[in-house]
């Protein structure tokens, strides 16, 4: 029996494929750069070439495998299993299982790589255990994926729960979509390390604590700046940090109020901020959900599984 799945996760960046065991864990994995832009071809070679890595690295051989399955940044198909659009990668209606199947003679599964993450923690993760869970993920845009009796949730044309879509500001920040006042503009890390920036320019460059702290280069600013600079006593640091979690907490609520899921585990880069981020978060949530009184309460947690998550998920599809 094929005890062995494998699970890929496509970013925009890097391709990481993981030889995941029954128990759900990664037991080796390989990587590469995505080296966009090129052909789909050769993307597909890669992934290809690092499964098969993978596999060596484990000690298995491609008997031991019984099937592959793709998170892709992008909408997909699940049931046609084409990647109907795929902004990052600039790829539309890729036939992805189709030419990774020619390659390795495996069957190939798709999902969206939020969805897949969210799949993962509900299975090995954070939400393991929970009937209904929202996964969020804060990186250079907002990811989502939700879980209802235990069952993903992706809609009736499978691009469903883009929750960094829902608007919190009208006519607010343009978002990526094209639309204005999206959570992703307001939530995600990018949109953290503009309002940091914003900031700075607002300051007197001589007495700003946060430009001296990146050397006086505004384009060396990131997520973990402005958390620094809070800790640090920094004013301006406070100010934007607050910002931010307000943000994030009003996208917090909405989904709450809309889902009233077991819990919430937040992952990205921004979650490495620990308690520093979501205490204040919990306490805003907290005082606004429409749900205070109840006795039975959404949880809200970090992601466990941390960049594991999309691997396991893809592979348990």
């Amino acid at each position: 029996m094929n005890e062995y799945k494998i699970g890929i996760d496509l970013g925009g960046t890097n391709i990481v494929a993981g030889v995941v065991d029954k128990e759900f864990n990664i037991i080796a994995r390989a990587e590469c750069k995505t080296a966009i832009p090129r052909p789909e071809s050769e993307v597909c070679d890669s992934m290809a070439e690092i499964v098969r890595e993978a596999i060596a690295r484990a000690n298995l051989t491609m008997d031991d495998i019984a099937h592959i399955g793709i998170g892709v940044p992008g909408a997909v198909n699940p049931e046609t299993r084409i990647v109907e659009t795929c902004p990052n990668l600039r790829f539309q209606n890729w036939e992805i299982s189709k030419m990774l199947e020619e390659r390795l003679h495996k069957y190939v599964k798709i999902e969206n790589d939020a969805n897949a993450a969210a799949w993962g923690e509900f299975l090995a993760g954070s939400a393991k255990g929970c009937k209904n869970a929202v996964a969020i993920t804060l990186g250079t845009g907002v990811g989502g994926g939700i879980i209802i009796d235990g069952k993903l949730y992706s809609g009736s044309n499978y691009a469903g729960a883009e929750l960094g879509h829902m608007v919190i500001v009208k006519d607010g920040q343009e978002c990526g979509c094209g639309r204005k006042g999206c959570w992703e503009a307001y939530a995600s890390a990018n949109a953290l390390i503009r309002m940091t920036k914003e900031a700075i320019m607002n300051e007197n460059a001589e007495f700003s604590y946060m430009l001296k702290s990146v050397g006086g280069d505004i384009n060396k600013v990131n997520g973990k700046t402005p958390f620094d600079a809070m800790l640090a006593g920094d004013s301006t640091g406070k100010e934007v940090i607050n910002k931010y979690v307000g943000y994030l907490a009003t996208g917090l609520v909405n989904i709450v109020n809309i889902f009233q899921p077991d819990i919430i585990c937040i992952g990205g880069g921004v979650c490495r901020q620990g308690e520093n981020l979501l205490a204040p978060v919990r306490a805003i949530v907290e005082k606004e959900r429409i749900t205070k009184y109840n006795e039975k309460q959404t949880v809200i947690c970090t992601a466990s599984l941390g960049n594991d998550a999309g691997i396991i998920g893809a592979a348990m599809l």
